[in-house]
């Protein structure tokens, strides 16, 4: 069984619930994961400190196994360089290389998954825009690029390994929200389908979810994780999600913090057959 724990929208600042972050730390152990996948927004303001914290938080988690994280838009310095012009330099991901990783769309092997992240997060961006002024900078934009990427990635893995990508924003539409993470979610959507993944792993929302995509005949099982910051959204219990893949089979489980215990427990999870 490969075990994947799946965080998102931690954003070290002011709304992180140190708790919360706490209790995660407590119980990785205890998860026995094969890999931690952090799926952005790891910062509020993409300042130096929080990175920093960020950075330490990983850390720590990589003693027990390793940790793939992709950038979030809150991430990205999108400020220094507006709709891709590098005004002050190729700056959007120049904190984020140097406190956080330098490959902002990583690759990682483990047993019995490869894992592929994907960048999602690009700020002011052509790609993300929209009629909506509500989603400047906040909307996510998948390229053909990203996706061709990861069909490569995933192509070159051993038969039977899972194929699991990650991104920053939701794919599917939020429960609560009504939104989509994506400027153009229905190309995201087919392309997804199109590169051959198993597992999307995604966050953005603040809010927990699983639930697929169907397309050509393929289904690919979606983890969207909610956040460990004071923000979750409808003030519901902040959540992350554990993936586990057999060979038969791809478990999601949400694990809502319980406030009274101080620790995440088991909410609800969902098999899907391979």
């Amino acid at each position: 069984m490969t075990t994947l724990v799946h965080l998102s929208d931690i954003h070290f600042g002011g709304l992180a619930d140190i708790r919360q972050l706490e209790a995660v730390e407590a119980q990785l152990p205890d998860l026995a994961p094969t890999a931690t996948i952090v799926s952005g927004d790891h910062s509020q303001r993409a300042r130096a400190g929080e990175l920093q914290r960020a950075r330490a938080f990983f850390r720590s988690a990589a003693a027990l196994a390793p940790v793939h994280v992709v950038p979030g838009n809150h991430d990205v310095q999108w400020w220094r360089e507006p709709l891709g012009i590098p005004l002050l330099g190729a700056a959007r991901y120049r904190k984020y290389r140097r406190y956080i990783s330098e490959e902002v769309g990583p690759t990682l092997s483990v047993d019995g998954a490869v894992i592929c992240g994907t960048v999602s997060a690009h700020g002011l961006h052509p790609g993300s825009l929209t009629w909506n002024l509500r989603d400047l900078t906040v909307k996510g934009h998948l390229p053909g690029s990203e996706i061709d990427r990861a069909e490569r990635a995933f192509g070159s893995a051993p038969v039977g390994t899972a194929r699991v990508l990650v991104l920053h924003h939701n794919v599917l539409k939020g429960r609560l929200s009504r939104r989509w993470g994506l400027a153009h979610p229905q190309a995201a959507l087919d392309g997804i389908a199109r590169c051959g993944a198993d597992v999307v792993c995604c966050g953005h929302d603040h809010e927990e979810g699983i639930g697929t995509i169907e397309r050509a005949g393929r289904r690919v099982v979606v983890s969207t994780a909610g956040t460990l910051s004071t923000r979750s959204r409808g003030k519901r219990a902040s959540s992350f999600n554990v993936v586990r893949i057999g060979p038969d089979r791809i478990r999601v489980e949400i694990h809502r913090f319980d406030a009274a215990k101080g620790r995440f427990c088991l909410a609800e999870g969902e098999d899907f057959a391979r």
